[in-house]
């Protein structure tokens, strides 16, 4: 834990930076400015840089995702009237403490990240078509960690007419390793190029993709949630919501959970006022795993509160009642239905040199894996901070309990906790190319009591330090 007090002191440190600029923040650039009219070029990325930080932050489109619906709520998008795309090129290089597959080996090990980098954004009258696409080679120094390839990809299409609004979504990843806490605080942390004219990414609401919170999973894995959503508005302040996402889970090597989501929804909005709302939903989620006998189904009414203050604030909270039920009694006994609470929260801050976010959620999940099904507490967190006019400043941070299902009944089971905290600096070093270097913490505890077999593993800590490039072409304009 020494190793972690010192992440904590580093992150409390930077975060009493940001909230205490220094002079010179009266000349830092704004990053964030109106597009050009239709009629215009693209300004070339970068061009942000020379306006100044004291502007207020520009106008934006109001967030229009519903509150019971299966999108995260964010503080608004700019008006972009372009449709362009956006090629780049990144290399990123982690040098970590030990392998990064469960905290094994010994000593200090490199791996290397040649990535392509994708965007696009498609504007119609009645609608938008966004995509974000990372891919490359990794090369490590460590054989247990090897070579190999890793995929990101997201793409969303909404229609929207005069009452109704469609979704159509789709979420992808190959990696080397669990999602949760990989490239933290880089530029693989997401698809595509990243900056302000890349597509926002599709914020599915946490717990509706496969959990991937626990690190003693081993190997390659890809996952894949496909969405769809219908808004319909009943009256100006009230709409109906209804819902689905499919999703998989799967791995390259043996001995791990594999796993097929589905998560259907229905909801009802009401607008209370120009930044206040409230919400009503029901959302039954069920889990099979490939395999096993066993298989979950999970119910849950959630009463929820939102609130949107555009440019600046997204906030959502909810909470109900969740009814689980197992096909195969989990532990002690032939208990097979458990009655427990849910509920989530989050929360989007936007400022004039930066931004915060931070999430929550509890309730069941697919068992990342490593269960067959769990209850989970998952909180994660980054921020974001211009410090002087030309470096910039971020954190992320990372923590999910996972227990056996059965566990919450008071039945001993392994108790899993994974924790990630990282801090970074990035700066341009020209319009089209920018430099990083982060610190990252990738701690694992476990809790045994009751375990047996391969998944019971020891405690550990991985230290990455990170250095990446980023090059960025002018945007494409389609028209």
């Amino acid at each position: 834990m020494k190793h972690l007090k010192l992440i904590l002191t580093a992150i409390l440190l930077l975060a009493w930076i940001m909230q205490n600029p220094i002079a010179i923040r009266a000349q830092d650039p704004q990053t964030d400015v109106p597009p050009k009219p239709a009629a215009k070029a693209l300004p070339p990325i970068g061009a942000e840089e020379d306006q100044e930080q004291d502007q207020p932050i520009p106008a934006m489109q109001p967030d229009d995702h519903p509150l019971a619906g299966i999108q995260e709520l964010t503080v608004g998008t700019p008006p972009e009237r372009h449709s362009y795309w956006i090629p780049g090129i990144s290399y990123t290089n982690y040098v970590s403490s030990n392998a990064l597959a469960e905290g094994g080996g010994n000593g200090w090990n490199s791996t290397s990240y040649v990535t392509g980098n994708f965007s696009l954004l498609q504007n119609w009258s009645t609608a938008q078509l966004s995509i974000n696409y990372s891919g490359g080679e990794a090369f490590s120094s460590d054989s247990a960690v090897g070579n190999g390839q890793f995929q990101q990809f997201g793409a969303l299409q909404t229609f929207s007419w005069r009452r109704t609004q469609v979704t159509f979504l789709d979420q992808f990843s190959y990696l080397p390793s669990a999602q949760f806490g990989f490239g933290a605080g880089t530029s693989l942390a997401l698809p595509g190029v990243g900056g302000s004219l890349a597509p926002s990414p599709l914020g599915l609401q946490s717990g509706l993709t496969p959990s991937q919170s626990i690190a003693t999973a081993v190997g390659p894995r890809y996952s894949n949630s496909s969405g769809v959503q219908f808004n319909y508005a009943v009256t100006p302040r009230s709409s109906i919501t209804i819902g689905g996402v499919f999703s998989i889970l799967r791995f390259t090597e043996s001995g791990n959970v594999e796993s097929n989501d589905v998560i259907l929804s229905a909801g009802y909005n009401y607008q209370l006022s120009r930044n206040n709302s409230i919400g009503l939903s029901y959302r039954f989620s069920a889990y099979e795993y490939l395999g096993s006998p066993q298989a979950i189904g999970d119910h849950t009414v959630q009463a929820m509160y939102g609130k949107r203050i555009t440019g600046r604030l997204a906030l959502r909270l909810s909470a109900g009642p969740e009814i689980t039920t197992l096909r195969v009694p989990e532990g002690p006994g032939t208990q097979t239905q458990y009655v427990a609470a849910t509920g989530s929260a989050s929360v989007s801050y936007a400022l004039s040199a930066g931004s915060v976010s931070l999430s929550y959620n509890h309730g069941v999940n697919n068992g990342s894996g490593v269960l067959l099904g769990a209850t989970s507490d998952q909180v994660t967190g980054s921020g974001t901070r211009r410090l002087t006019r030309a470096w910039s400043g971020n954190f992320s941070f990372g923590y999910a309990r996972n227990t056996n299902i059965a566990g919450t009944s008071g039945a001993q089971g392994p108790a899993y906790n994974s924790v990630y905290l990282g801090v970074g600096l990035q700066r341009p070093i020209s319009r089209t190319t920018n430099v990083s270097l982060n610190y990252t913490a990738n701690i694992q505890i476990f809790n045994i009591a009751g375990c047996s077999g391969s998944y019971c593993g020891t405690n550990f800590t991985t230290h990455q330090i990170t250095v990446g490039l980023n090059w960025l072409a002018r945007p494409f304009v389609l028209h």
